[in-house]
């Protein structure tokens, strides 16, 4: 049944026309492309999550990157943050292979489930503040869905202040690998795995693999 639902639901948001300024965007990146990848079909649409239908853990990322998920067609594919988020959810036993490239790579989860604050990629990674609202329903909707889970696992401040919203709880103070129970959910946040924080050291590996480590005890 759950599967049957979430199918529909990602049917709406595939084809979600809400933001005029995030729909411009993706179709033109789309179409314009980088050098790197300038003979590949861009998705260049709204993507919706993508897991465990019946995962305990909940992971909430900011938004689709440009040339990542908005590339490939499914969140934390084909760039940099999904590399890391793929290695350290094989690491601790959530998915099946450690590398995230495309989206008929034969990825897995087990009891995880991908979604993100925002469907669109934003320029800059900035969306709007209607933007974020508009797709505040998607995530409630997935949220019903998804009946057993028992902890969300935030991926930057954004995603956090999302989650909140969707728990109807005032957020505290956000920092790297906190835990925060907003009655029987548990919140753990965390830095998001951008290049800006993986490559600056703001983010090691090691701290990283921590907050999914603590993710594996909680569910």
């Amino acid at each position: 049944m759950a599967n049957k639902t979430i199918n529909s639901l990602n049917k709406k948001i595939k084809s979600c026309q809400k933001c005029p300024r995030l729909a411009t965007y993706i179709r033109d990146v789309a179409k314009t492309k980088v050098r790197r990848f300038k003979d590949e079909d861009y998705y260049g649409r709204p993507l919706s999550g993508f897991g465990d239908v019946n995962a305990k853990l909940l992971i909430v990322g900011l938004a689709p990157a440009a040339h990542g998920g908005n590339r490939t067609g499914r969140m934390f594919t084909g760039d940099s943050s999904g590399d890391w988020l793929a290695k350290v959810m094989h690491k601790t036993g959530f998915a099946n292979i450690p590398t995230s490239q495309t989206s008929n790579d034969g990825l897995l989860l087990s009891n995880a489930y991908i979604t993100a604050a925002v469907r669109c990629a934003p320029p800059q990674n900035k969306p709007t503040k209607e933007e974020m609202q508009n797709c505040h329903a998607f995530l409630e909707q997935e949220f019903k869905i998804l009946e057993n889970v028992t902890t969300i696992l935030c991926l930057g401040k954004i995603a956090y202040d999302a989650t909140c919203k969707l728990l109807d709880a005032k957020p505290g103070k956000f920092g790297h690998n906190k835990l925060f129970e907003y009655g029987p959910i548990k919140v753990i946040t965390s830095y998001h795995p951008s290049k800006q924080n993986t490559q600056t050291g703001r983010l090691s590996w090691n701290d990283w693999y921590q907050v999914f480590k603590r993710a594996k005890k909680l569910v």
